[in-house]
């Protein structure tokens, strides 16, 4: 059996975030997620959008913000909020269109509740997140225990 970790650790030019996974809200965009991380496919992406005081956002090898990883996974909303800054979501383009692209939000964001599946949140130091640029590279997404 799978062992599912409950950590992301983000690695970026500008330092490390670590991502608790919220497993028992959302499983399969968790269990999606560290799928990807184990395979790499986060390794090198682009920051495809920033918007201050909003989000960064990357997750798809082409760069472009249209791409992601040749499936979809079906949307899990909970009763968790976008009420802070560090709350992680996937981003999407209608009901059950999310694959690999995320975004961390960089205040709260009320208008993104029930919307888009928050699957982690960002615990500890939340600065590299802020001094994300359009086009910095994710070096890699890892599973941590």
């Amino acid at each position: 059996m799978e062992s599912i970790p409950p950590n992301l650790i983000l690695n970026f030019g500008h330092g490390t975030v670590t991502l608790k996974l919220l497993t028992e809200d959302v499983p399969l965009t968790v269990l999606n997620m560290i799928h990807l991380a184990r395979d790499q496919y986060f390794t090198g992406n682009v920051i495809h959008r920033v918007v201050p005081n909003f989000v960064i956002q990357s997750g798809d090898r082409s760069g472009t913000g249209w791409g992601g990883p040749g499936y979809t996974i079906r949307s899990e909303f909970t009763p968790l909020d976008y009420d802070r800054e560090g709350v992680v979501g996937m981003a999407r383009d209608g009901k059950d269109t999310e694959g690999s692209q995320w975004f961390i939000t960089e205040c709260p964001t009320p208008h993104l509740d029930a919307r888009y599946t928050i699957w982690a949140e960002v615990t500890g130091d939340i600065g590299p997140v802020f001094q994300q640029n359009l086009g910095d590279i994710v070096d890699t997404m890892i599973p941590y225990h």
